[in-house]
């Protein structure tokens, strides 16, 4: 819905104001403010009235491809066989699983299951993907020369496939999924705002043609490695942004001291800070080590810092590194990074409080589809700490809701900085409640958020 809005009614830091939305801005902000000719009038009943949400880390094509998907998370392992080789082909002819977890499901028997359909099940951490050797033959996996192709001994492709996803979309005719649906759902959540952290080759375009068709509404900062022209152009859509480079660090084969140096001062000569995926105790000093040898930039970041004890914090908190984390990872998989961490990394597990005390700056995040993308179940997982058994992983790191917020109202090229506010003359990138601020956050919920509103337009709800 476009055109010029006036939000009747509406909470907007403890008072009760009117909010003028006209050519896409916040024009007027004050109380009984006149209904204005050919101007839609929003009652707000009193709820508050936000900036919109942002999600600093996220996978938008992995979300649309996961909704196309076979989800295996709930299937136990002694029915995964007959739900694989029962299961439909997508328009391709492949059938696409998501969700294996090698624990739970153990190892899997794929050419057995379903010896002459293609089949490719991904890794519920979204680095490995598995293939059956009909799919291998499909992909050309033989004479493939990415080093995310495993192979045997004599040079076969052994059907696993790491970090290969930009590979996998080419091999498979480099055909994006529509990521409208993806769009909608955030806009439903209240988020405004998201940074997505696929760091293959060619994301940037494949995003930033969903942003130019409106198929993304949100403001997307795209930190894939190499951004095409048309992206980094002053032509590039006025909801797109380039943010810091993406860099794995991959616990199954850590990368050389000095080549994660060298890739973090590359990024840094281009003007861009790094956003470094660690997620095990190494990878955190290994990461740490590169930006010794690198030095650091304003806006350089860690991703998840799924284990950091307080050394490790205060060795943040000393180079200015941010940290990005994701609460419902606990709330979704808690008691599994209990079962299978090492019993002295349990106290470190996926930190909040205690990076704030140290002196580090936090900004939470959903790493969707791998976590819930909602960001009052965000709320809540962090204020709680509660895994799904009920275990309170790490009481010491719960999180006042305020503090959550305030994170997730940052701006996307400033994770953890001041919130954004919402001021006479900046856009109207905003989400409506249906009650003041202090009791929605005594109870964060969806279902709490009204209307959607970027750039002036209603995007959802109203």
């Amino acid at each position: 819905m476009t055109g010029d809005l006036l939000l009747r009614g509406v909470e907007i830091r403890g008072r009760l104001v009117d909010c003028r939305i006209r050519g896409g801005v916040v024009a007027e902000i004050g109380p009984h403010l006149r209904v204005g000719a050919d101007e839609l009038v929003v009652r707000g009943d009193g709820g508050a009235l936000l900036p919109g949400l942002a999600d600093h880390h996220l996978h938008l094509t992995a979300m649309a491809a996961r909704d196309a998907s076979l989800d295996v998370s709930a299937v136990p392992r002694a029915d995964l066989a007959s739900v694989i080789s029962r299961a439909a082909v997508d328009g391709d002819g492949w059938v696409r699983v998501v969700g294996h977890d090698d624990v739970v499901h153990g190892d899997l028997d794929l050419d057995a299951w379903s010896p002459a359909v293609p089949v490719r099940v991904q890794h519920r951490s979204g680095a490995l993907w598995l293939v059956n050797s009909a799919g291998l033959e499909r992909l050309g996996a033989a004479a493939a020369a990415h080093e995310g192709v495993e192979r045997d001994g004599s040079g076969r492709p052994t059907g696993r496939l790491w970090r290969a996803d930009a590979w996998l979309r080419e091999a498979l005719g480099g055909r994006p999924p529509s990521l409208r649906a993806v769009g909608a759902r955030l806009a439903a959540l209240g988020v405004t705002h998201v940074a997505d952290a696929t760091p293959d080759p060619g994301a940037a375009e494949v995003l930033a043609d969903a942003v130019r068709r409106d198929e993304l509404p949100q403001h997307v900062m795209v930190m894939a490695p190499d951004p095409a022209p048309s992206t980094r152009s002053t032509r590039a859509h006025p909801r797109l942004s380039i943010g810091p480079v993406k860099l794995v660090v991959a616990d199954h084969e850590l990368p050389p001291l000095d080549d994660l140096a060298d890739r973090i001062r590359r990024a840094h000569t281009d003007g861009r800070p790094v956003a470094v995926h660690c997620v095990s105790r190494t990878a955190l000093a290994l990461t740490l080590a590169a930006f010794d040898l690198a030095g650091g930039r304003e806006g350089d970041r860690v991703e998840h810092c799924a284990v950091a004890d307080p050394a490790a914090a205060k060795e943040l908190a000393l180079r200015g590194i941010l940290v990005v984390t994701q609460p419902t990872l606990v709330a979704l998989r808690g008691d599994d990074y209990w079962a299978r961490v090492e019993p002295e990394d349990r106290p470190d597990l996926w930190r909040y409080a205690g990076l704030l005390r140290a002196g580090v700056q936090v900004a939470p995040s959903s790493d969707a589809p791998y976590g819930n993308p909602d960001p009052w179940a965000c709320l809540r997982a962090a204020t709680e700490r509660r895994t799904p058994s009920g275990r309170v992983l790490g009481p010491d790191e719960r999180v006042p809701a305020e503090t959550v917020l305030r994170g997730l109202l940052s701006p996307l090229e400033n994770p953890a900085g001041p919130a954004r506010r919402i001021t006479v003359g900046h856009s109207a990138d905003l989400v409506l409640l249906d009650r003041p601020l202090t009791d929605a956050l005594r109870a964060p919920d969806a279902g709490l958020v009204r209307a959607t509103i970027i750039g002036g337009r209603i995007v959802y709800g109203a």
